[in-house]
């Protein structure tokens, strides 16, 4: 399991980021990008099964876990997200390029380092999970308009809740009454919602909760309209096919024309699958990533 957090790293604007390691910081580094409405636990599992191979480190994204929650849309604008993982990037092994992967927000932020010149030739490897890259998204979204209504339809109608983050005042009335919890909750093997009995981790659950939404609401409609850039950076793809969120099509379609080199891999899994097939997220992170260490 992923220890308590071992340093600060501060970020670009004065941000801290609480980081957390696993596994000896001789290894090569594999640093995990969590999503939302999480922290860096949800890596727990996946980083118990690499720890004989990689120093796994994960970090609080800001607004959520440890890491400060800074107040405004703008402290998450995607630039934002890339100064963090180039602090950490730099703080965790600042001699040698590191592995790389994403779950839900923590890929889609993930996706801008790989063309982003402070990060050239610092990450040797991208795993996305469940966290398309906002610039191919909406190039996908405007070619399957034109060739495939209908692909375009059941990736709208899977994001329905994007809309609904962008709503001034209502998302927050939900999560603090706990109606994310329990939409959430539908998703997960155990089908119930979290529970904690410790009212200040409540509290601070339902801060982060509310936190991330400037994610949503800071990117969601800045996605270019240009070309997206080249990657020449390793990339694999790891789609649940039964994500509620996503579809495969999007998934495995939007990076092809971008990625030199482009692995795609359909799961047979839920959003959340590190926590429910941990073993197999580290069997394809094993696979990919160990040969280039």
């Amino acid at each position: 399991m992923i220890g308590a957090a071992t340093r600060r790293v501060t970020s670009a604007d004065g941000t801290e980021l609480s980081v957390h390691d696993n596994g000896r910081r001789t290894r090569p580094t594999l640093v995990a990008v969590h999503g939302y409405p999480d922290d860096h636990t949800v890596w727990d599992a996946v980083a118990d099964e690499l720890d004989d191979v990689f120093h796994v480190v994960a970090y609080d994204v800001r607004g959520a876990g440890e890491s400060d929650r800074p107040s405004g849309r703008g402290a998450y604008r995607m630039e934002r997200l890339v100064d963090d993982l180039a602090a950490v990037v730099d703080t965790v092994s600042p001699g040698a390029p590191v592995h790389l992967v994403g779950h839900d927000w923590g890929s889609v932020q993930s996706w801008p380092a790989l063309t982003d010149p402070r990060l050239a030739g610092r990450i040797a490897s991208y795993t996305s999970i469940a966290g398309p890259s906002p610039d191919h998204a909406a190039a996908w979204l405007r070619r399957v308009a034109v060739r495939n209504p209908r692909a375009l339809l059941a990736q709208l109608g899977d994001s329905y809740y994007l809309g609904l983050f962008q709503l001034p005042g209502l998302p927050e009335l939900a999560i603090e009454r706990g109606l994310l919890d329990r939409a959430l909750a539908r998703y997960t093997p155990s089908g119930k919602e979290p529970t904690e009995p410790d009212p200040d981790r409540r509290a601070r659950r339902r801060a982060d909760q509310i936190a991330g939404l400037q994610l949503y609401r800071s990117n969601l409609f800045a996605w270019h309209t240009t070309s997206p850039q080249r990657i020449t950076v390793p990339v694999q793809v790891l789609a649940p096919s039964h994500d509620p969120f996503l579809t495969v099509d999007l998934q495995t379609e939007a990076p092809v024309p971008y990625v030199k080199d482009l692995r795609t891999h359909v799961l047979d899994a839920g959003h959340w699958v590190m926590r429910e097939q941990p073993a197999l997220v580290a069997r394809y992170l094993r696979e990919f990533a160990e040969p280039a260490a």
